[in-house]
This record gives structure tokens, sequence and C-alpha cells, in this order.
């Protein structure tokens, strides 16, 4: 990387850590791009050079863990499975719950904060969804680079979206919970047999889950639906 290049990454990642900070001390809705801006030093034009929107910016960390993930996963070892490499990769690369474990009041506040902005927030949870498109879009790509897939094999779009699938559903579960104000040590426990076992079934397939039981089935509870 020159030296150009290495300053704007250098300039991109104060204003995304500055705007960071400034979504936990005081919730995304009250932060604007200007005071963004101003706390970065930088202009407001600046800003949008490196973030289209202020959705953009509180999402920069998701963006850099989708590039990281589809980096990690093209310099697995030759003979390693998509799967392994994308599970180790989520055991290593920790996040806010690994830090709030450990007991960490600004962690544990960061991490509540978060989620409730992103609850409540339609324009971040449409947001999360489209980032996270991309992210199995590029996974997708990859895998039919390295398999040469054939055009219009989706194939590759089956086996990204499925391991996002997983990823999305531990995430779900973590807001939640974390929503509810659960103690987070037992949280990140509960959370490492979930994972194992989810990536257990995407090992094995879908095979016989769900075979339906025989004799009377219970009602289907529907989401949303009134009492």
């Amino acid at each position: 990387m020159g030296l150009r290049e290495l300053k704007k990454e250098q300039t991109r990642q104060l204003i995304a850590d500055t705007a960071w900070r400034l979504f936990v001390e005081r919730g995304f809705d009250r932060v604007t791009v200007a005071e963004v801006a101003r706390e970065a030093q930088v202009a407001q034009a600046t800003v949008f050079n490196y973030f289209a929107s202020k959705e953009d910016l509180f999402y920069s960390r998701l963006e850099a863990f989708g590039t990281r993930l589809t980096d990690a996963i093209a310099a697995r070892a030759p003979g390693e499975t998509v799967l392994a490499a994308f599970r180790r990769f989520l055991q290593e690369a920790g996040g806010l719950l690994t830090e709030a474990e450990s007991g960490d009041p600004e962690a544990v506040a960061r991490l509540r904060a978060m989620n409730r902005d992103i609850s409540g927030s339609p324009a971040l949870l449409a947001r999360e969804q489209q980032a996270t498109a991309r992210i199995e879009d590029s996974l997708a790509a990859l895998l039919a680079a390295e398999t040469g897939a054939p055009p219009g094999d989706i194939t590759p779009q089956v086996a990204a979206n499925a391991l996002m699938g997983a990823h999305r559903a531990i995430l779900d579960y973590v807001r939640r919970r974390v929503l509810a104000g659960e103690e987070l040590p037992r949280l990140a426990a509960d959370v490492h047999t979930l994972t194992t076992a989810a990536f257990a079934l995407l090992e094995h397939g879908l095979g016989d889950y769900g075979t339906k039981p025989p004799g009377p089935t219970r009602p289907v509870t529907r989401i949303g639906a009134g009492s």
C-alpha cells in the first residue's frame, strides 16, 4: 500500500471510529454527520467521500467484517472446507459480545446501546440486511470462482446464504437476549452451544431435519399474531 492509500485508509478509519464512539455515547438518531466531521476534524464533504450515508457509517464495522471474512476464506489452506474456515473465522473474530463477556462495563454498555439502536430503527435494520446480502454475494462469487461453477449454477449462492444465514440467526438470538437484559456470561455460553449445533447442522445437511413426527401436531404459533 502506497503512502497516499495509507493516508486515505487512516482517514477512513478515523471517521468510522469517531462515528462509532458518538453513536454509542448518544445513540444513532442523536448524532449528525456534521458532528462526526467536527469530532474527527475533517470536512463534512470528506465524510461523504468515504461513507455515502450515516447508516453506512454505523455499519462500517460490519462491512469491514465482511471483507475480512471473505479474505480469510480465500486464504484458507488447501484441503480446508469453506464451512471449517467460516466457523474458525467467527470463533477468532471476537466482537462486542466477547468483550462484554469479560464484564467490562464499557463493552456491556456498547453492546446494549448498539442493539437498542438497531432494533429501534427501520433504516438501520434495512441497511443491515443490505450489508449482509453484499457479504453473501461476495462469498458466493469467491466460491463460484474456486469451484469453477458454470453460469447459472446457484450452488455457490446457496452455500453462501446458508453460512451467512447461520450467522444472522446467531446475531438475532444475541440481540433478543441482550435487549431483554440477560446476564452476558451466561448468554455467551449459550451462544457457543447454539453455534456448535448450527454448524453441525450445516456440516451434515438438512437430511432428516424437520421430518414430521407421527400423531397429532402442535398448532403453529405465528410470529406477530395476536392472542
